[in-house]
């Protein structure tokens, strides 16, 4: 009889252990959120223009594709002046009914597509998107970079032997400072700058946790950046850490400010008297070049 009580006593503790606690999470308006890293290889004839549109949601929720009125990118020299003498634009219409990736209209008369040609060190690229009666705006120059020399497997180990090590090897080009973002797949990104290795060869250690097994292919790659664009993902790396579903483009944090802008009724692109009124993610054109390896 004892044990029955016993055992009829730790079944009402456990049972109480299992109540349902609520928590208010803080609920904030929606935001317009951007994937606009557009990613240019010198040896393709145009560029793989895809903006990713969607909008926030509260917490625990995916981000849900949305529908915009309108999205154009602009691109072009600009003068001396600061005004353009030849500027381009494309236009973008959704890919698939639902998907919220925007790419060039090929129901046009002309050709939508940007060539690679245009993507030039000096060429300014401008992003515009009318969603919900918002206006938006974001602005970025092209930003090339240098090859990556190597890639291989190491044997080392950072915390225990499950981990994967790939070294990378690139050499920094000497005659200006250069930011750098590194794509290791599985939304795994990493953030460099020359400041300690200015002109020289440099050799860093990447370190694969359980996401690799042998015969695997994984990509490597290094694009370029803008030190305002290395800032920005420095930050969103620091707050989100490597290996989230989708990469940081997917799940940006309302914390860090990109550089797409709600300028509706406004004339600038600073927002000097509505700081709050910006959309989520980056509008951003860099160059890459990519290498893979087989996982041994």
């Amino acid at each position: 009889m004892k044990k029955l009580m016993s055992l009829i006593f730790m079944a009402v503790l456990l049972a109480s252990c299992e109540d349902v606690v609520d928590v208010d999470l803080p609920e904030a308006d929606p935001k317009l959120v951007v994937d606009g890293l557009l990613r240019v290889d010198k040896e393709q004839e145009f560029i793989d223009v895809r903006i990713g549109l969607k909008a926030s949601t509260t917490f625990f929720e995916e981000n849900q594709p949305v529908q915009a009125e309108s999205v154009t990118i602009s691109y072009g020299q600009p003068n001396s002046e600061g005004d353009f003498d030849n500027l381009s634009s494309s236009s973008l219409v959704e890919e698939t009914p639902g998907s919220g990736i925007y790419v060039p209209d090929s129901s046009l008369p002309s050709d939508q597509r940007i060539p690679t040609s245009a993507a030039e060190p000096g060429t300014v690229f401008m992003l515009e998107i009318t969603y919900q009666d918002n206006y938006y705006f974001a602005q970025t120059e092209y930003v090339s970079t240098v090859p990556l020399d190597n890639l291989e497997q190491g044997d080392e180990v950072f915390f225990d032997e499950d981990q994967t090590e790939i070294i990378v090897t690139f050499t920094d080009n000497g005659e200006e400072d250069n930011f750098y973002l590194f794509d290791f797949m599985f939304g795994e990104f990493q953030t460099v700058e020359d400041e300690f290795f200015q002109g020289q060869q440099f050799e860093f250690s990447f370190f694969y946790d359980d996401k690799t097994e042998p015969g695997d292919v994984v990509r490597v790659s290094i694009l370029g950046a803008t030190e305002d664009f290395y800032n920005y993902m420095d930050l969103v790396l620091q707050q989100t850490g490597n290996g989230n579903s989708g990469g940081p483009f997917q799940t940006p944090v309302a914390t860090v400010r990109g550089n797409v802008f709600d300028l509706t009724g406004l004339g600038n692109p600073d927002n000097v008297e509505r700081p709050n009124d910006y959309a989520l993610g980056y509008f951003a054109v860099v160059q890459e070049y990519s290498r893979t390896l087989i996982i041994e």
